[in-house]
């Protein structure tokens, strides 16, 4: 049972911008991580972003600065606003989430991108340049 649904994938030139959904509902919950990987054609998936309970962000060197992910306040959406995309950006763009590790006061933490368990359909971004 599919319970992460990605949209908003597409075309775009160099320089373009682009914002994923993903409906994440079911892991609403203060445990719980959501990320946003990529992997293209005969590369290895790679973690993009990731965003805790208390919506603390982590970025790959690659995207940082240029990429955002966000969460609604309900907690039942995260998004990935892409912005100066390159041609290099071009892949599948995944969904995932997982159970963190728990840091005390509350918090939970998303070290590792082993801790992603649950995975999207995944959204194809395409840019060219």
């Amino acid at each position: 049972q599919v319970q992460l649904v990605e949209s908003g994938g597409g075309s775009v030139q160099s320089g373009g911008s682009l914002n994923l959904s993903c409906e994440a509902s079911a892991y609403r919950y203060n445990a719980y991580c959501l990320g946003w990987f990529r992997q293209a054609p005969g590369k290895e998936r790679e973690e993009v972003a990731s965003i805790n309970n208390d919506n603390t962000a982590t970025y790959a060197d690659s995207v940082a600065g240029r990429f955002t992910i966000s969460r609604d306040k309900a907690k039942t959406m995260v998004f990935l606003q892409m912005n100066s995309l390159k041609p290099e950006d071009t892949a599948t763009y995944h969904c995932a989430a997982g159970r963190g590790v728990y840091a005390g006061d509350g918090n939970w933490n998303c070290p590792l991108p082993s801790l992603f368990t649950d995975w999207g359909q995944g959204t194809q971004v395409t840019v060219s340049s």
